[in-house]
């Protein structure tokens, strides 16, 4: 805070050169050059307003405290299929066809179904008959390549339907009900719709279907 002086200050500008003064006089305290100073420091030759104050210690700056590195994360464990109980059920659609055209019928349903913007590795296609070309191509290769293609999840997989317990759910599973007794329908489209977390798309005949439901579609 400003200090309030008992007299008038001389101003800077009016000091001149320091004269030595003649023989027999009192030379006069001689008046230090001002100079930069804080608030809190009394002006030379005048007491201050109370006694001073030491200066607070000068404060050290200390090293912010480093955080130990984090651990780590674990990594993921592989999602586990949600039980069948704990899900909504999907969707069911139905596509009319005769058993000899149950399989083109679910290939022009995977198409449609990719052109509008469905991920390859979501659909899952299992038959009731004869295999699907490709699952016929690649398992000339052997089981263990097939199902690492599955395991991968990155494109369309086509399997029987007699390995539908083997198959993870998908969010779109479709059937081509292409031939085999109403029997295995009935026992492998429940577990197809068990594998469907979305939508379950069967191609062949209303009836059999339906049926094999238990449910109108």
């Amino acid at each position: 805070m400003p200090l309030i002086s008992e007299e008038p200050q001389i101003p800077e500008s009016a000091q001149g050169p320091r004269v030595t003064p003649a023989a027999g006089r009192t030379a006069p305290t001689p008046r230090p050059v001002p100079g930069p100073r804080s608030a809190a420091t009394p002006r030379p030759g005048r007491p201050g307003p109370g006694p001073a104050r030491p200066a607070p210690p000068a404060q050290r700056a200390h090293p912010a405290p480093v955080a130990p590195a984090a651990p780590a994360p674990a990594p993921a464990a592989p999602a586990r299929p949600e039980p069948a109980e704990n899900r909504s059920a999907p969707q069911i659609q139905l596509i009319p066809a005769p058993a000899a055209g149950a399989l083109d019928a679910a290939e022009e349903a995977v198409d449609l179904l990719l052109e509008s913007g469905r991920a390859p590795g979501d659909i899952l296609v299992l038959t009731t008959g004869e295999q699907h070309p490709w699952a016929a191509h690649e398992l000339s290769f052997g089981e263990a390549a097939y199902w690492a293609q599955h395991d991968a999840g990155d494109d369309v997989f086509f399997a029987d339907v007699s390995a539908a317990d083997r198959a993870r759910s998908r969010p779109v599973v479709v059937v081509a009900v292409n031939g085999d007794t109403d029997r295995t329908v009935a026992r492998t489209l429940p577990a197809a719709r068990d594998r469907a977390a979305a939508l379950l798309i069967v191609c062949g005949d209303p009836q059999t279907i339906n049926s094999a439901l238990g449910a109108g579609v």
